[in-house]
């Protein structure tokens, strides 16, 4: 069966744009509401141990490492998605529209709140709400949901050697086996002639 043509560029520029657009406003809707109805540095049960809502704001990474250096992770995020938005430019593979604007999305979001939140510009700090205490100690956003999932689809997609143009690695691999495949072909062809020629008579 073959498989489906790539995408136009701006097909593929679409799906990110919409994609990070609606990662986006998630994000912030979900922060928004809990700006407005959890308690700070509280513990709001939701499924005992498994899931809780705990609100906080981070200024820092995972963990809150890097409290006193927020600025860098404002240019880190910006850097990002200058990088992501780039790359977006020439792609022709769905997979990877989709894979980087759900990316984008995550970056924004988080990229939002360190530029537009207290206590300043590119100084803000994140909005934090959902706790796994069974899985890990950190307390993170929808943002980092997506940031995370889009790092690991994107490894996946470079192991599975899916290019930007909706190529495959294995696709440049095939046509040389079959050349040399051809060709080992034909030369066992000839020398199968070569073997049944007749010898020419000789003059009596």
């Amino acid at each position: 069966m073959p498989g489906r043509r790539p995408l136009s560029r701006s097909a593929a520029g679409i799906i990110v744009a919409v994609l990070a657009a609606l990662v986006l406003a998630a994000d912030q809707f979900v922060k928004h509401l809990t700006i407005e109805n959890l308690p700070l540095h509280e513990v709001v049960p939701v499924l005992g141990e498994f899931l809780q809502l705990y609100y906080i704001r981070n200024s820092g990474a995972a963990f809150s490492l890097g409290s006193e250096v927020t600025w860098i992770f404002t240019i880190a995020l910006t850097v990002v998605a200058g990088i992501i938005i780039w790359k977006s430019f020439g792609l022709r593979s769905r997979l990877w529209a989709v894979v980087l604007g759900l990316l984008l999305g995550g970056v924004l979001g988080n990229l939002t709140d360190r530029l537009l939140r207290e206590p300043g510009f590119a100084v803000g700090h994140v909005v934090d709400m959902i706790s796994m205490p069974w899985m890990m100690p950190a307390i993170f956003n929808v943002a980092d949901i997506f940031i995370v999932c889009g790092m690991i689809a994107v490894a996946l997609l470079v192991v599975l050697g899916l290019r930007f143009d909706g190529t495959r690695e294995k696709d440049d691999i095939a046509p040389d086996a079959d050349a040399a495949a051809d060709a080992e072909h034909g030369s066992d062809i000839e020398k199968s002639e070569a073997s049944i020629k007749p010898e020419p008579e000789q003059a009596g």
